[in-house]
């Protein structure tokens, strides 16, 4: 894969299935700024299923993006999720980094449910222990997939450096902008428009990851269907817009969908507690375009007892705060944090 030149900016570009995200950010001497700020929505028959169906479209909006962002910069950090990408902690004996690469691909085989030929393997070494062995984090991605993003970006004329794991990108952007303790246990939940990824960590370090198949566009079809609404409207009856229908009667409709949502978390939470010796989560963040639907807070709130809020990405990264920057970060905040994270891929050493 190509590296990005030294010291050299990338492009944080977020591909949903409800809109794209560009974010680019710059060191200064008072710390990091973004000099790129931008969400431009999709109609739902581009992106689908994590899938992109329609290049041309795709790669037509963010060509107008950059030419409207006025940057030159054309290295671009991106992420993919879903099915095509396999994440697996795995415990093995301590080893060297030369060991390790020799091993890896029988190692692999054992954990990647795809023929090893048709992805891209990578991995990390998390942690060596005192009884000798160590954990690595496996991350294997379908080359499909790949080239399914690398294809559009290339008609936007952009050039992948870093494909990323929406899931790692958003514990990027908690880490730096949050700075937790070693010992802090948090979870991240970025809920797209069809993904909710999870996301369990401690202190800079993912424990468990997993990519569920519902998401905000759950909440919308549930509004459509139940109130006749068109898919804007019900966009906007999903966060309580001025046109949304009596709280007392969408509510409910938005509750039936947040439960499986909740149920889900709850999977993901009792796995993780089984297998991690009861360690206890302290926190829950909440990022995504359906981060902020009528009630989903609250829902959360009295099935967890811990605090709850908003992932802010950029609580440690500068921003203009009027004009056009200013209006997208105040509008789109939970929604830019897996740009954010890919766009401080530049800037590692912090």
């Amino acid at each position: 894969m190509a590296r990005r030149p030294k010291n050299r900016p990338l492009l944080g570009l977020d591909i949903g299935s409800s809109s794209v995200k560009l974010v680019e950010v710059h060191r200064t001497r008072a710390g990091l700024e973004a000099s790129v700020v931008d969400l431009r929505a999709l109609s739902p028959e581009v992106v689908v299923d994590g899938a992109i169906v329609d290049n041309l479209a795709l790669s037509t909006t963010i060509a107008q993006m950059l030419k409207d962002s006025r940057t030159k910069n054309r290295a671009v950090a991106t992420a993919v999720s879903g099915h095509s990408v396999i994440v697996k902690q795995i415990s093995m004996p301590a080893m060297t980094e030369d060991e390790l690469a020799d091993t890896m691909t029988s190692e692999a085989q054992q954990h990647v449910p795809f023929e090893l030929s048709d992805v891209n393997l990578d991995y990390q070494i998390l942690d060596l222990k005192d009884n000798g062995t160590m954990d690595v984090l496996l991350v294997a991605v379908k080359k499909d997939k790949i080239v399914n993003y690398s294809n559009a970006l290339n008609m936007a004329g952009l050039t992948p450096a870093i494909v990323d794991h929406d899931p790692f990108a958003i514990q990027n952007c908690y880490e730096f902008n949050y700075q937790p303790e070693p010992d802090e246990i948090v979870a991240l939940l970025n809920l797209g428009a069809s993904v909710t990824n999870i996301i369990v960590s401690k202190g800079g370090t993912p424990l468990f990851t997993r990519d569920v198949s519902v998401g905000g566009n759950q909440y919308t079809d549930a509004l459509q269907k139940e109130f006749g609404l068109g898919f804007e409207d019900a966009e906007q009856a999903k966060l309580g817009g001025p046109s949304a229908p009596p709280e007392e009667k969408r509510l409910p409709v938005l509750k039936s969908v947040s439960e499986i949502i909740l149920l889900e978390i709850q999977k993901t939470f009792d796995f993780f507690r089984a297998s991690a010796g009861g360690q206890h989560i302290g926190k829950l963040l909440l990022s995504g375009g359906a981060a902020r639907t009528s009630g989903l807070t609250d829902l959360l709130q009295s099935e967890f007892g811990v605090p709850i809020e908003l992932l802010d990405p950029f609580r440690r990264v500068g921003y203009v705060e009027t004009g056009a920057m200013g209006d997208a970060v105040n509008r789109f905040r939970p929604r830019l944090a897996v740009a954010v994270g890919l766009a401080l891929r530049s800037f590692e050493d912090l």
